[in-house]
């Protein structure tokens, strides 16, 4: 979300409070000391410690906060899915094989978490396949014994006919993603509407927000942004992303007609 809105829907909620509950700290005490009792200065303070948000140099208030570079990717969920979708693939794959005995099975669960976690594909539990290059897992190698009975790094391409399209449907399982896509489509269309005129208003949209975020969260985590090129046909995430983008514009026009 926009660091304008975010400051907005803090605002809001400040708002909300001091109307719908009338004590005399309430309608006294000042946006910062609502803030403090609320936790949201510490957060702010550890979000500008991890260099998620900034405040806005160009704001003569000093309430205003920006989204970096990094609070922004983490936002979109720690990657930039057009910018994994628009790179350019040279045509070969990068497998990694591996034969771990037994005995190391921890090991090998770390190396399969490992792989999952940075969208590689697998065509068998010990051959898993990514259309980018190695050179991160090349330099963690590096200086390591070298034994390649048990670990090796591959380029290759199809030499049987193979297709890409049938390289990916074997190594990715789309069906699952795209279901979760859709899942993450239903509840976008959930979003409750009209002005925020009170509390309750507030309240609704602001537990559809959470849904929304967390439903996106478990689709776009599970999806490996395959170059647009290789992409499955009936693929879902790009229709979804372009329908959050939708969404958030229009969630920051509601969000301006909280009307005290």
């Amino acid at each position: 979300m926009h660091p304008n809105n975010e400051e907005f829907l803090n605002l809001l909620l400040w708002s909300a409070d001091r109307l719908m509950h009338p004590t005399f700290r309430n309608l006294t005490e000042s946006y910062e000391g609502w803030a403090y009792r609320n936790g949201l200065l510490r957060r702010i303070a550890w979000l500008e410690r991890q260099r998620m948000i900034e405040r806005d140099p160009a704001s003569r208030d000093d309430r205003l906060y920006r989204l970096t570079w990094q609070g922004r990717l983490h936002a979109l969920g720690g990657r930039d899915p057009l910018a994994r979708w628009s790179r350019e693939w040279d045509g070969r794959w990068r497998l990694v094989l591996f034969d771990v005995p037994t005995k190391q099975n921890s090991y090998r669960k770390r190396l399969r978490r490992y792989l999952q976690s940075k969208g590689f594909g697998y065509l068998q539990n010990s051959v898993w396949i990514t259309p980018d290059s190695l050179e991160e897992e090349r330099k963690i190698l590096v200086g390591a014994k070298i034994n390649v009975e048990s670990l090796i790094l591959l380029e290759a391409r199809p030499c049987a006919g193979e297709s890409d399209a049938e390289i990916v449907a074997g190594a990715w399982d789309f069906q699952p993603i795209n279901r979760r896509y859709t899942r993450y489509l239903e509840i976008v269309g959930e979003r409750p509407a009209g002005a925020l005129r009170n509390q309750t208003a507030a309240t609704a949209l602001l537990r559809w927000a959470a849904a929304e975020r967390e439903a996106w969260l478990d689709a776009f985590t599970a999806d490996p942004l395959l170059p647009e090129r290789i992409l499955p046909s009936d693929y879902l995430g790009k229709a979804a992303r372009q329908r959050r983008v939708e969404l958030l514009r229009d969630a920051a026009r509601q969000l301006r007609t909280f009307n005290l």
